[in-house]
């Protein structure tokens, strides 16, 4: 990305590949990195019996949408008093990446719907490496760039969430 022209960024929302957050911050020392909240919770899902998985899923949402990083961790402290004795591993694990779950709080309401998970920009080159998949080659970079502007406006079409404010 800094070869690319970028001289900082505020924000990173990151998934769970290892080194990759330490990457980030090796190269932008002021960057804070966030982990995606959805692949935590899919993650920590992957503990939970499939007949639980929705009332834990409910629980762990009432952690990550609290209002302020204080009532998180009364959640979190909640959530593990009722649920450690069957899945531990799981608050042992949002407490072991506490400090990476923890920067959107830093944020309003507004902005937290987009940086909380990567999945809009998964969407995103989803959809672009799907156009480029079965194509061999483009006559010219132009060529190329012109394809991505039309299926970037198609794909914004299909965003529903509005940032306001």
């Amino acid at each position: 990305m800094r070869n690319r022209g970028v001289q900082d960024i505020f924000i990173a929302c990151v998934d769970g590949l290892k080194g990759f957050p330490e990457a980030i911050e090796a190269v932008f020392p002021k960057a804070a990195v966030q982990l995606c909240i959805v692949h935590m919770v899919r993650y920590s899902l992957n503990y939970v019996s499939w007949k639980r998985r929705a009332e834990v899923a409910a629980d762990l949402k009432r952690i990550y949408q609290s209002a302020t990083l204080d009532e998180a961790e009364q959640r979190l402290g909640e959530f593990e008093a009722k649920w450690d004795e069957e899945y531990l591993p799981i608050g042992q694990s949002w407490r072991r990446y506490r400090a990476r779950l923890t920067p959107f709080f830093d944020y309003p309401p507004e902005i937290r719907k987009v940086i909380y998970t990567t999945n809009a920009i998964e969407s995103v080159n989803m959809g672009l490496r799907k156009l480029t998949k079965n194509r061999g080659s483009f006559p010219s970079d132009e060529a190329l760039l012109k394809l991505f502007y039309l299926a970037l406006r198609n794909i914004s079409q299909k965003w529903t969430m509005p940032i306001r404010d």
